[in-house]
């Protein structure tokens, strides 16, 4: 047994161990829910948030101020295919610019008050040179983008392994330096396709139900990519049923460590924030490990991507935001997390019927 594979099984029965969300914790947090001064469910979803971040952590005080977004970064042999308005060169460029802190994501990380870690797990290119302090990059490339997935696997086996095994080393890391909350994102110019390429094998739909514009194509080059999915699926013949067979065949190096990364999220129950289509693929096949896994994970936001909306109806999860985002990078994994900021501060900042002198709703027993 090599260690990637030791390493994912142990994870598994990690995941597996914790069973499902502490009941007694989400109980617990919607008696404080109901206390307060408003009508029980009124402020609707921040209140299902509260109460699901209860159920992952056991925690009714956590606070979640140490959080953390973790970008994984990879290329992908299928660009070659002419299926992304963009050119592969614009990984490394983005990696850079990531680090120079000029992204959306740096943006958007920086007003909700989390650190930024890029993970290269297979960046073609080179990184151009920049000055560091904007995030933090964590160099472990498998190798230079994967192989073309229209004419044979992605990766390897024993690869798919290692990307998993980067993204549970990632997660035991920030689980040590005390990170309570996670999001995830990505960047990789083709991932899209490999995405689409995921969810069509692990939900059964044909390629044109769940694959979309990415980083906005024309008709015919969707008319192609929609093509180059099929002819993927149709040489490899991954099945639902092995998700890692589905990764190494049609994935990515960067999907691969998200894979880890939800799934150490997971085992250590710390909270997980998705955030779109790609984010979601990895989801699915962390699901397909692991069932509970899905539950344990915090839907950011929907995408445009039709494929995103297929994997979260898939994964039993509601978006908590639609903004007709598109972009990755974690930015709709930062946005919400603002919506955990606020159902925090209902939790612990409101004041209860009791402590306020206010009446509680009227008793109904024995009213016609």
């Amino acid at each position: 047994m090599s260690d990637h594979t030791s390493g994912l099984e142990q994870a598994i029965e990690r995941v597996v161990a914790l069973g499902g969300l502490d009941a007694s914790a989400m109980v617990s947090a919607s008696v404080r829910l109901d206390s307060l001064t408003k009508p029980p469910g009124s402020l609707g979803r921040l209140e299902s948030l509260a109460i699901q971040l209860a159920g992952i952590t056991g925690d009714l005080t956590r606070t979640y101020s140490r959080r953390a977004i973790v970008l994984a970064a990879a290329d992908h042999g299928v660009a070659r295919q002419g299926v992304s308005a963009y050119p592969a060169d614009v990984t490394p460029q983005m990696v850079a610019n990531f680090l120079a802190g000029g992204a959306a994501i740096n943006v958007l990380a920086g007003r909700v008050g989390a650190t930024v870690s890029v993970v290269d797990a297979g960046v073609a290119g080179a990184i151009p040179a920049v000055g560091a302090g904007a995030a933090t990059l964590i160099r472990v490339p498998i190798r230079a983008g994967t192989d073309d997935m229209t004419a044979g696997p992605a990766m390897s086996h024993d690869e798919a392994l290692r990307a998993i095994g980067i993204g549970l080393d990632v997660v035991a890391a920030l689980e040590h330096d005390g990170v309570e909350l996670i999001g995830i994102g990505e960047m990789g110019i083709g991932n899209t396709t490999a995405a689409s390429a995921i969810t069509a094998a692990m939900t059964g739909l044909s390629p044109d139900r769940v694959t979309g514009r990415g980083t906005g194509i024309d008709d015919a080059t969707h008319a192609h990519k929609v093509a180059m999915v099929a002819r993927a699926l149709s040489r490899n013949t991954p099945g639902a049923s092995d998700p890692i067979a589905v990764l190494s065949t049609v994935g990515g190096f960067e999907i691969g460590v998200l894979v880890g990364v939800i799934l150490g999220a997971a085992g250590a129950r710390i909270p997980l924030i998705l955030d779109g289509f790609i984010t979601g693929a990895a989801a699915l096949l962390a699901a397909g490990l692991v069932p509970t896994v899905a539950e344990r994970c915090i839907a950011g936001h929907r995408s445009v991507e039709p494929g995103h909306a297929v994997v979260l109806e898939r994964l039993g999860l509601r978006p908590l935001l639609e903004l007709d985002l598109r972009l990755g990078e974690g930015t709709g994994a930062a946005l919400a997390m603002s919506l955990v900021d606020a159902a925090v501060a209902i939790r612990d900042g409101m004041a209860t019927f009791e402590s306020a002198g206010v009446a509680g709703p009227a008793a109904t027993e024995g009213v016609t």
